[in-house]
C-alpha cells in the first residue's frame, strides 16, 4: 500500500515539455517511464565503463558504475516497499544518481573543476541533471530525457538542501525550477542512503579481493567484528571467500532494516510528501548509532582504500591524463567528434564548458585511447587491479 507521505505518479508536478498522450507508449505511470528513459540512455550504457573504485579495472569481477548503480537500485527497491514508497520513482533515481560522473571518477572530476575554474567550475552532481535535462536529447520534440520533476528534483537534492548553487544546476533550475532550498522526497533521501548502504559495504568486498583492504584491519571496528564472529559461529567450516561474502550481505542486512525501522519512526503523522519536504531535516535516516558505526566506516575506508598509495599514484596519473584531454582539444578543438566539434559554441564560457561536456561524456577506456590518439603514448599507470 501507498503511504501517505509517498509521490504519487497520479499526482506528479508534470515535465518541463508536456507530452502528448498520443505519443504515450504503453500503460505506464509517470515514474515508470523515467524509469525506463534512464535505462533506455546513451549515458546509462557508459557507467560500464566508468570507475567505481578502481580505475578501468582488468579482473572481471570488479564494480563500475553501472554494476553499482543496479546494486544501489536493489537496495532502494527493498526500502522502499517496506516503508509504503514509490518503487519506480526510488529505483530511477538509484539508477541515474551516478550519471554525471566524469571518466576515471572523482579524479576526473577534480581535473574538470579545475580546467573549469574561470568558467564556473565542474560538479557530477549538477552534470548529471545536465546530462539528462540537456546533452541527452534521443527525441525529436525537445531537448533531454524529459524526466517528471519529481525525478530531477530527487536527483538534484538526495542529499538535502542546496546553499550553493553550481552554474549548471541554476540554469537548469531557471528552466524548470526544482525548489532546491527544500528538503527532497522520501524516495529521493532513500536513494541517497541507498547509495551509501551498497557502496560502504560492497567496496569492502572489492577491496579485500584486490588486497588492498586486510580483515584483521576491518575487524578492529567493532561493529564489523561482531557480524564476523556470528559469522564464525554459524558456519564454522566454510572456506574464507563464502564467509566474507556473508560478512557483506549481513552488513546490508543491519544498515537496512535500522535505516527502516528510523525513517518509518521519523516519518509517523506524516499525512503527505510536502510533510517530508517541509519537515526540517532528513525524514530518512540511520538511528544514531548506525550513523555512528556508518561513519567509522567511511573514515576507516577513506584511509585504508580510498586514499591507499596505490591508488592516490593512480588517480594522479587519471587526473593528469584528463586535464591533458582538455588542453588539447581547449588548444585544437578538430580533435573532438565531429558533432561535437560543429556544435562547439564561440564564446566563453559556454566553449569550455562544451568541452568539458564531451570529456565528461567519455568512458575510462575512450578517454584513455583518446590521449593514446592526440599523444601517441597509451598512458601508464592507470590500472592497480
Amino acid at each position: 500500500m501507498r503511504a501517505p507521505y509517498a509521490c504519487d505518479p497520479a499526482h506528479s508536478r508534470g515535465r518541463e515539455f508536456p507530452i502528448e498522450q498520443s505519443l504515450a507508449r504503453g500503460p505506464r505511470s509517470a515514474f515508470q517511464r523515467d524509469r525506463d528513459r534512464v535505462v533506455h540512455s546513451i549515458a546509462f550504457r557508459r557507467l560500464r565503463h566508468k570507475t567505481q573504485v578502481f580505475i578501468a579495472p582488468d579482473g572481471d569481477h570488479y564494480r563500475v558504475r553501472l554494476t553499482h548503480s543496479l546494486e544501489v537500485a536493489q537496495i532502494g527497491r527493498v526500502i522502499a516497499r517496506a516503508l509504503g514508497l514509490d518503487e519506480d520513482l526510488t529505483e530511477a533515481l538509484c539508477l541515474a544518481h551516478d550519471i554525471g560522473h566524469p571518466p576515471f571518477g572523482h579524479a576526473g572530476e577534480e581535473a574538470l573543476d579545475n580546467a573549469l575554474i574561470k568558467h564556473g567550475g565542474f560538479d557530477h552532481n549538477a552534470h548529471c541533471l545536465r546530462v539528462l535535462m540537456r546533452l541527452e536529447s534521443p527525441y525529436c520534440e525537445h531537448e533531454g530525457l524529459n524526466l517528471s520533476w519529481e525525478m530531477l528534483e530527487g536527483l538534484a537534492k538526495h542529499n538535502g538542501p542546496l546553499g550553493m548553487v553550481p552554474w549548471a544546476l541554476a540554469e537548469l533550475d531557471a528552466a524548470f525550477p526544482l525548489e532546491l532550498r527544500e528538503w527532497g522526497s522520501l524516495e529521493a533521501q532513500v536513494a541517497a542512503l541507498a547509495d551509501d548502504i551498497a557502496y560502504d559495504n560492497h567496496d569492502i568486498d572489492d577491496g579485500l579481493r584486490a588486497g588492498f583492504l586486510d580483515l584483521d584491519e576491518l575487524l578492529t571496528l567493532d561493529f564489523v567484528a561482531d557480524q564476523w564472529r556470528a559469522i564464525e559461529q554459524k558456519f564454522p567450516g566454510a572456506p574464507q571467500d563464502r564467509r566474507l561474502r556473508e560478512l557483506v550481505r549481513s552488513q546490508i542486512g543491519l544498515m537496512v532494516n535500522d535505516l527502516i525501522a528510523e525513517t518509518a519512526a521519523r516519518a509517523e503523522g506524516m499525512g503527505s510528501v510536502g510533510d517530508v519536504r517541509a519537515a526540517g531535516r532528513a525524514t530518512a535516516a540511520f538511528s544514531a548509532g548506525m550513523a555512528e558505526n556508518e561513519r567509522r566506516l567511511k573514515s576507516f575506508m577513506y584511509e585504508k582504500l580510498y586514499h591507499h598509495p596505490q591508488q592516490l599514484q593512480t588517480a594522479e596519473r587519471a587526473r593528469a591524463v584528463t586535464a591533458e584531454l582538455y588542453a588539447a582539444y581547449a588548444q585544437d578543438p578538430s580533435l573532438m567528434d565531429t558533432g561535437w566539434q560543429e556544435r562547439l559554441p564561440a564564446e566563453e564560457p559556454q566553449r569550455s564548458r562544451h568541452i568539458a561536456d564531451f570529456i565528461a561524456g567519455m568512458t575510462d577506456r575512450y578517454a584513455i585511447a583518446a590521449h593514446a590518439r592526440i599523444y601517441g603514448r597509451t598512458p601508464e599507470g592507470l590500472r592497480n587491479v
